[in-house]
């Protein structure tokens, strides 16, 4: 069992609400085809599908996904649940296939040129991913799965910025992150 796994299987993030960043910049789109990557348990997933979206999940936990399977058929919610290591590429993302990509608090460098590529034009991405932060009170992190000041804008050079943000939050002291929505304009 990964540690994932066990985070998952200890009840851990099961009763996470939506970023607010997802609800408020998807509540006023028309529902189409949505990928969620590294889902966890489906916060997001859940949310878009009761909007009204065709939604895939995919993560690499077992025990999220069963999860999430779980909470949708008890939601009478239909997600395209898929168990894949993203790392290793056993999930790809097809080619103007979504109309929203979804990648929150998960980083993999290597999955920007394929998101980008997987949305529709006009079709948008959102992503908030722990940034580098030197805050003391911060809990050390492996810098390898943190982005640089300004490494998620220049991955969407070119397409329209719905909103771009790097930071801490306000008085707090959590990881700064880097938020993007950004709209495939051609």
């Amino acid at each position: 069992m990964t540690p994932w796994d066990k985070r998952y299987a200890r009840g851990e993030h099961l009763h996470d609400e939506p970023h607010p960043l997802v609800t408020t910049f998807v509540s006023d789109l028309h529902p189409g085809r949505a990928l969620d990557l590294a889902s966890g348990a489906g916060r997001h997933a859940l949310w878009l599908a009761t909007c009204g979206w065709r939604v895939t999940a995919v993560d690499s936990s077992l025990v999220a996904i069963q999860i999430l399977k779980q909470r949708s058929e008890e939601g009478g919610l239909s997600i395209d649940c898929i168990t894949a290591d993203l790392v290793h590429h056993e999930f790809v993302i097809e080619r103007e296939a979504y109309d929203l990509i979804i990648d929150c608090n998960y980083l993999q460098r290597d999955l920007f040129r394929s998101m980008r590529a997987g949305v529709t034009i006009g079709g948008i991405v959102i992503a908030v991913i722990a940034m580098i932060d030197n805050d003391p009170d911060v809990k050390p992190m492996n810098p390898k799965y943190l982005l640089k000041p300004g490494e998620l804008r220049a991955h969407f050079e070119g397409w329209e910025l719905l909103h771009c943000v790097e930071g801490k939050p306000p008085e707090s002291h959590r990881r700064a992150t880097a938020e993007i929505v950004a709209r495939r304009s051609h």
